[in-house]
């Protein structure tokens, strides 16, 4: 990233980095079969974890504009370090919300964790944007009563999982609908969002939908090509709103 991206050149960062927990990235969760995953899958030890976050985040730092924001998807496992290092590079922790999904793994001796924690975090207070009317109207009211624009930026999100379908897939990816959320109220049409761990390319395809720039970076090939493929097959635009 140091080589390629100019300082306070990004206005919005949305990632989802390693899990740090010895994923088993072919496992056959989530109804997916584990032939059809790519292999690649490139782990962080959890004793390396905070070194790990401290050196991206430095970057992101670095090119993020003052008035940017970023949305760090996370575990509970290393959820400790990443506030570590955002306190660290001075960063603004403006909301921890939670997006709640529809299941998680059965469980036999602890709680099923069936959600996923989301760090929104800023630079500049009086500089950072934020579009509060972007998906509903200041009047419009909520199918069950209230306004709807509160509603939708309660601080936990219900929001399904997405399953891959075809032969091949990355293990995971985010909702096209989380990231278009995260779009609406953070970014304008035109501005360069960054994600610098790409995986499937999820966040560059819904931002090229959204009429959005993007930027991201992936170090495993098979991964790299397959969101490549994605953003210029176009075929990716039949499913944009599953």
């Amino acid at each position: 990233m140091a080589a390629r991206l100019p300082d306070t050149s990004v206005d919005l960062v949305i990632t989802d980095p390693p899990f740090g927990i010895e994923f088993q990235a072919k496992k056959a969760n989530y109804n997916r079969k584990g032939s059809r995953v790519l292999e690649g899958y490139n782990e962080v030890k959890g004793a390396d974890y905070l070194s790990f976050t401290r050196a991206w985040l430095a970057e992101v730092r670095r090119v993020l504009k003052p008035e940017g924001s970023l949305y760090i998807f996370s575990g509970w496992n290393y959820l400790k370090d990443l506030l570590i290092a955002l306190e660290e590079h001075e960063f603004t922790l403006v909301n921890h919300l939670v997006w709640k999904y529809q299941f998680g793994l059965v469980t036999t001796r602890k709680y099923v964790t069936s959600h996923y924690h989301i760090l929104f975090a800023g630079i500049d207070e009086k500089k950072r944007r934020f579009y509060p009317y972007a998906r509903f109207d200041k009047e419009a009211r909520h199918p069950d009563g209230g306004s709807a624009h509160y509603k939708d930026k309660e601080d936990v999100w219900a929001i399904p999982r997405e399953y891959w379908t075809g032969d091949v897939k990355t293990p995971t990816k985010l909702p096209a609908e989380i990231i278009r959320k995260i779009l609406a109220y953070s970014s304008r049409p035109g501005d360069v969002v960054l994600d610098p761990f790409l995986g499937s390319g999820q966040v560059a395809v819904v931002s090229q939908l959204e009429k959005r720039r993007y930027v991201g970076f992936e170090i495993v090939p098979e991964y790299f090509d397959f969101a490549k493929k994605r953003l210029e097959s176009g075929t990716y635009r039949l499913k944009a709103k599953e």
